[in-house]
């Protein structure tokens, strides 16, 4: 049996490479061993947004997020998440969140604002 930081490993690695679908497998089996380890879930959320399982990806940064509320990028990974599904209205808030905590950071106000314009319909 692997160990959770075997799992985790893996899963980098393979998400590094680009293997997205493969490294959901190791990743979820490690998140599964250590539901709370912020590190794995957002990794998983990573492989699971690029892989473009927006909906899964989303539960995972929503998940750290409610952990550590002032994790900046667990909040913009949600937003753009939410923003994917086309639930804009949905992604303001995390966005905005994350504007507010990385103000320097200018893609989070370009999808931030993004948000805002789609939910209103402007």
């Amino acid at each position: 049996m692997d160990s959770v930081y075997d799992l985790y490993q893996r899963g980098r690695e393979l998400l590094q490479s680009g293997d997205y679908e493969a490294a959901i497998v190791p990743l979820s089996r490690a998140r599964n061993l250590e539901p709370g380890k912020a590190s794995i879930r957002e990794t998983l959320g990573r492989a699971l947004f690029h892989a473009r399982r927006y909906e899964s990806a989303a539960a995972e940064f929503e998940a750290v997020a409610s952990e550590t509320p002032t994790d900046d990028y667990a909040l913009f990974c949600l937003g753009r998440s939410m923003q994917l599904l086309g639930r804009h209205r949905e992604a303001c808030q995390p966005l905005a969140l994350a504007c507010s905590l990385r103000p320097e950071r200018e893609d989070y106000r370009v999808y931030r604002d993004r948000a805002r314009r789609d939910a209103h319909g402007f």
